[in-house]
């Protein structure tokens, strides 16, 4: 952290680093630790909240958990965009932090436990449905944009890059991890406000943190022209005043929009058709060849999010209401809260995600590391792999063996940490400067997409459960068993493909932007070219 006080720092106290990375890294750690705290500590309760306490049926709990999930990954394409060109993502992190500690507070107002052949008042559920709201415009400020302000702190030609963004993503998980154990156990054992509440908590703390740390990000993420930003629009009213109001008028569509999943599904569609029409636009008519075909492998990298996060979030929606009625959840005497093994992948990601962060700059420095389109296809195939050992281990009449529990989390998490934080590394690293928020908005929209599949996933799991028990185990395993193989095959497929995709990334032409046009770059596996070699127009 840095040694100097909000508002500014000296020269000597913004060169310092810790564990050999500049201390802001650890800055955007802890704020998205405690913010990850919050999303995940409400994300382990939710669907468990809305079949419990609100009575909802299996598939319309899905539609709703689908709806706003998705929305959460639209908004960043909106609020990258925002900071990009105006906010700078420093002012739209903290305006995201802001609105999501109101909404996670929001959301410990519960009401009275709905009663069988009861609906809850009309009053709770809007002041549910506005938490949902600003939480949604919340991350999509946040989300994207401290992602962008850790690849901001490193050249893009710096050997560090990745193993930053995984130690970022170890902070996200440790938050992930702390929030559905407390956050789940709080809300499970003495009542849903406790959990919702400390998930509120936990995202004041991040919101304080990013406050006091701002000397150590060093200029990261500020406005690019700030006089635009406080020039005036309407009267005394200035660009920055109106993208305050476009955030309320957001805030209260979005309450509205947030009920219905099909009108959630075709704005996403709307918007993912837009905006990779918009990149592609954008990189055919401004960018030289080989920053073209950088954006165009990022398309293809953004595009396969959409299937791993579509299973993937099985956890939160079927696999969770699974963990609750099939599994034998008793450990020790103590029948654990279904909510509190979500925690699990967090867990695994904290423990392996060094050891993944290692073996990667250790096999860069052989020559041996793997490109990023073959780590994504790596990704995909544990991922299936880890629903068909689900598969494997479960039998319809007997409660599934909790070990499947964590050999599935293990396998997704050996998958995540293959596709994830080597996505967020290449988004930043294969973008201009001028795109760079841009490219990372596309990455959560396309996260957004999966989770509009994925509530679709978890909704055929339903198809023919019958009453409180829910949804039939064998519906749910069979379908656990084609999205396994196909997530497999679609993995192999995309590892046959990677040597094309790699070439097309141009490692060997790439700079960093303010390198003089005589710098040297690294080529693939981390090694000097000739600059004569370099597309002269990069950046």
């Amino acid at each position: 952290m840095s040694d100097a006080t909000v508002g500014g720092a000296t020269a000597a106290d913004e060169g310092k680093t810790f564990l050999g990375h500049p201390r802001g890294l650890f800055v955007l750690f802890f704020t998205e630790m405690w913010e990850r705290f919050s999303y995940y500590g409400m994300r382990a309760l939710l669907v468990l909240y809305l079949t419990k306490h609100f009575l909802f049926e299996r598939e319309a709990a899905y539609g709703l958990y689908g709806a706003y999930t998705t929305l959460v990954f639209i908004g960043p394409v909106i609020g990258g965009v925002l900071a990009d060109r105006y906010l700078g993502q420093r002012k739209a992190v903290l305006l995201g932090a802001i609105l999501l500690v109101l909404g996670h507070l929001g959301m410990a107002i519960e009401g009275d436990p709905v009663q069988a052949g009861e609906t809850a008042s009309a009053g709770i559920m809007n002041i549910f449905y506005f938490s949902l709201a600003l939480i949604i415009v919340g991350v999509g400020f946040l989300k994207a944009n401290i992602s962008t302000i850790v690849g901001e702190l490193y050249p893009k030609t710096d050997r560090r890059r990745d193993a930053a963004f995984t130690i970022f993503y170890v902070g996200i998980n440790l938050g992930a991890f702390l929030g559905a154990l407390i956050s789940g156990y709080l809300g499970e054992t003495f009542g849903w406000a406790y959990g919702f509440g400390a998930a509120g908590l936990g995202m004041l703390a991040g919101l304080i943190v990013f406050m006091w740390g701002k000397p150590a990000l060093r200029g990261a993420g500020e406005p690019r022209d700030p006089a635009l930003l406080k020039a005036k629009l309407f009267g005394p009213l200035t660009r920055e005043h109106m993208i305050w109001i476009g955030t309320i008028v957001a805030t209260l569509v979005v309450w509205q929009l947030v009920r219905s999943q099909g009108t959630v599904n075709i704005v996403l569609l709307c918007a993912m058709i837009v905006t990779y029409l918009y990149i592609v636009y954008r990189a055919v008519a401004n960018l030289s060849p080989h920053q073209r075909n950088r954006i165009i492998v990022a398309l293809i990298l953004i595009t396969t999010n959409v299937l791993f996060w579509g299973l993937f979030e099985q956890a939160g929606s079927s696999l969770n209401i699974f963990t609750d009625e099939n599994v034998n959840r008793n450990l020790l005497g103590w029948e654990v809260p279904a909510s509190m093994f979500q925690s699990i992948n967090a867990f695994y990601i904290m423990a392996l995600g060094p050891v993944f962060a290692g073996v990667w700059v250790w096999l860069g420095k052989k020559g041996w590391e793997p490109s990023a389109p073959l780590k994504f296809a790596l990704g995909l195939m544990q991922l299936g792999l880890g629903f068909l050992v689900l598969v494997w281990g479960s039998s319809p009449g007997d409660l599934t063996p909790v070990i499947f529990i964590f050999l599935i989390y293990l396998l997704h998490t050996t998958g995540e940490l293959c596709l994830s934080p080597v996505g967020l590394s290449a988004m930043t690293r294969l973008s201009v400067t001028s795109m760079v928020g841009l490219m990372m908005g596309a990455w959560f929209l396309a996260s957004g997409a999966g989770n509009a599949v994925a509530a679709l996933i978890a909704q055929a799991t339903a198809a023919g459960g019958e009453g409180a028990e829910g949804a039939n185990i064998e519906q749910v395993l069979s379908v656990y068993t084609k999205v396994g193989w196909f997530a497999i095959g679609v993995g192999v497929f995309f590892a046959v493909i990677s040597p094309f995709l790699t070439k097309m990334m141009h490692l060997d032409t790439l700079r960093d932007d303010d390198a003089p046009q005589d710098q040297p770059t690294l080529d693939t596996f981390g090694s000097v070219t000739d600059p004569g070699d370099r597309d002269k127009t990069i950046g």
